[in-house]
């Protein structure tokens, strides 16, 4: 039995209407749950199923306006955010040593083939929900409830966590050294939860505003802010080769220290590529953007991948500006960019500029990551197991008006609790990784689903494959 008819079936048992058309219709669900989840757990929907009449129960159309382009400065500014100005450091003081650059080169290779997964079922299934959708075609209705509870929960928590990050970085650009000289304290909740930063609310509020009014202008404005973030970077980049000295690629600050490109062996470079593959994340949140490409045989393919080999390149090229700089031993794991330029006399100014750049990166990150959970709670409404209102597109801008405002509100009632993710200088004493490790788990799970999705695809289609231009 498919999808739809379980959905008709279960809606005439509320009579007429859906589990969250009142909390009575709700509780009769909760009390229906095993038996509703035996039903529904590996029922599947069809690719056009999801596209036609999944699709319909938003309403209004989403507004066809991307092109390859808009992909690109997308992906750019999703994937290139503050995390390359503090991965770099840790993996290169700790694993990898010099030899990082070949560690972003195969980050960027398994996130090119990763990219490859969900721009092929991007291009077959141009629909907005990104990894939820394709599971929901493969696997059923609860692996896909699971990734996409996940999903929104993985963009919650780091959204909070990069706006809040805004500030300490802004204020880096502009001189104040503690972030919580910009933060209000509650008194009477926990040390280190007691901050609220009301610039991080600012920041996601008007996010959430500029995201809601249309999909295109949101793009338009990323691109803008993308375009000054990459001048920022290649303005290090050539700072780092030109201040640089080769011999720091080769020999380290202490003696004591094993020497070499690769100081930690092909071990060290592989460790560091795990740890500076999260710089890659953001490239997923692009493929929701799928039911709003003009022609997504043509643009998707290049706008994913395209800008994931770009910021392969930019990254590898930071790495090696950054080796070239200091000794591996002698990097700040925090700050490495910054921190290399504050201790040169006469050059900490450029601690400042590295500062503000990094927050134009905050800035497109989070715009990217917010239009693309947007998208997937959409599109979760449509399943039915959240509020059917959540899947609402707003006829006039076209855009999933409640799920942005839902989130968008919810994200800045985080933002005074996951410290986990700043600089250790930046955290209360005895907190934990907790939620950036979940982060890391939450996105290669993800991954894997993703992987063998493909995998499972193919294998029962044979290998054929239908572009959505093929379709009449």
């Amino acid at each position: 039995m498919d999808k739809g008819t379980l959905m008709s079936q279960e809606a005439a048992e509320q009579g007429g209407g859906g589990s969250f058309s009142s909390l009575r219709a709700y509780g009769r669900a909760l009390s229906q749950t095993p038996r509703r989840l035996a039903r529904r757990a590996c029922a599947a929907t069809s690719p056009e199923e999801e596209m036609s009449r999944v699709r319909a129960r938003s309403g209004a159309s989403m507004a066809r306006a991307l092109r390859w382009p808009d992909l690109v400065g997308l992906g750019l500014g999703g994937m290139v955010g503050a995390g390359v100005f503090v991965t770099t450091g840790r993996a290169t003081r700790l694993y990898a040593g010099p030899g990082v650059i070949v560690s972003y080169a195969i980050a960027g290779l398994c996130a090119l083939l990763s990219a490859f997964c969900y721009t092929e079922f991007a291009v077959d299934m141009p629909v907005a929900g990104g990894a939820f959708s394709y599971l929901r075609v493969t696997f059923g209705e609860f692996a896909a409830f699971l990734t996409g509870a996940n999903l929104i929960m993985e963009y919650v928590f780091s959204n909070a966590a990069v706006a809040r990050s805004f500030t300490a970085y802004m204020g880096t650009a502009v001189g104040v050294d503690s972030p919580s000289k910009w933060r209000i304290a509650v008194p009477g909740l926990p040390k280190g939860f007691n901050e609220v930063d009301l610039v991080a609310v600012g920041v996601i509020l008007l996010i959430s505003v500029c995201i809601c009014y249309s999909t295109k202008e949101s793009s338009m404005v990323n691109m803008v802010l993308t375009a000054v973030h990459v001048a920022f970077i290649l303005f290090i980049i050539v700072m780092g080769f030109w201040r640089g000295d080769v011999r720091n690629l080769t020999h380290p600050a202490d003696p004591a220290h094993p020497g070499g490109f690769f100081p930690n062996g092909v071990g060290g470079v592989f460790s560091g590529a795990a740890m500076v593959y999260l710089s890659y994340i953001g490239y997923d949140a692009v493929s929701t953007m799928a039911e709003e490409v003009e022609r997504p045989a043509r643009d998707i393919p290049i706008g994913v991948s395209g800008s994931v080999v770009i910021v392969t390149v930019l990254y590898c090229l930071m790495a090696a500006s950054m080796s070239m700089l200091l000794p591996y031993d002698a990097i700040d794991t925090e700050a490495p960019f910054s921190g290399a330029f504050r201790g040169s006399e006469g050059w900490g100014w450029v601690s400042n500029v590295i500062g503000a750049g990094a927050s134009l990166g905050i800035l497109t990150s989070l715009m990217v990551a917010m239009l693309g959970q947007a998208r997937y709670l959409c599109v979760i409404g449509r399943s039915g197991v959240m509020p059917a209102w959540l899947a609402k597109v707003h006829p006039k801008t076209a855009t999933p008006v409640n799920a942005s405002v839902f989130l968008g509100t919810y994200s800045t009632t985080q933002v005074y609790s996951p410290v986990q993710f700043l600089p250790k200088s930046w955290r209360p004493h005895g907190h934990h990784d907790f939620f950036g490790n979940f982060l890391v788990v939450s996105a290669t799970t993800v991954l894997v689903y993703i992987h063998n999705m493909v995998a499972v695809r193919d294998h029962y289609n044979g290998g054929r494959k239908r572009l959505a231009s093929d379709r009449p």
